[in-house]
């Protein structure tokens, strides 16, 4: 073969190969990027995760002090229920059935019976002490379902969620 011949073969077969090493080279290159891209975003998304699990426990702490002052506050005014329902105010007041029925109904969200009738005057039996324990506890119960709605909202808004329908702060 002629010499002219083969170093021009083999300086287009060196450029080939320089072509394609070039390419592996940039796909390699990109890939590592793609990479690099991916892994940043996964650690600003862990980031965050961790500030707001972090402000979530600040708020579970905050719930669960609150909580225990409600049931604490709950409890006293139930042991004084004695002394503001005594015994004579029990026995000087006949809680009517009808009371009773209004009552019960409204607490489990139901539908009163629209035709309520003459037995709903006649005494229940439940004296007035227990009708304040059950007012006492529906009470607590009302403040600790909204120290929760609270602490809610309060870890949302930490994530930078707004509450539609809520006052501006």
């Amino acid at each position: 073969m002629n010499r002219p011949l083969v170093i021009a073969l083999s300086a287009v077969l060196a450029l080939l190969a320089a072509a394609g090493a070039g390419a592996w080279f940039t796909d390699r290159y990109r890939e590592t990027v793609r990479r690099a891209t991916e892994a940043e975003a996964l650690v600003a998304s862990l980031r965050a995760q961790l500030d707001n699990t972090d402000a979530g426990v600040v708020e579970v702490t905050k719930y669960v002090d609150r909580v225990q002052t409600i049931h604490v506050k709950g409890d006293t005014i139930t042991k004084e229920i004695p002394r503001y329902v005594t015994v004579e105010a029990d026995a000087a007041c006949s809680v009517p059935g009808g009371f009773v029925r209004l009552h019960d109904t409204a607490a489990t969200g139901g539908v009163l019976d629209q035709n309520p009738g003459g037995a709903d005057a006649a005494p229940s039996g439940v004296p007035l002490s227990a009708v304040a324990g059950t007012v006492a506890d529906n009470y607590t119960t009302g403040h600790v379902n909204a120290a929760r709605l609270m602490a809610l909202q309060d870890t949302l808004r930490a994530q930078g969620v707004t509450i539609i329908g809520e006052p501006a702060q």
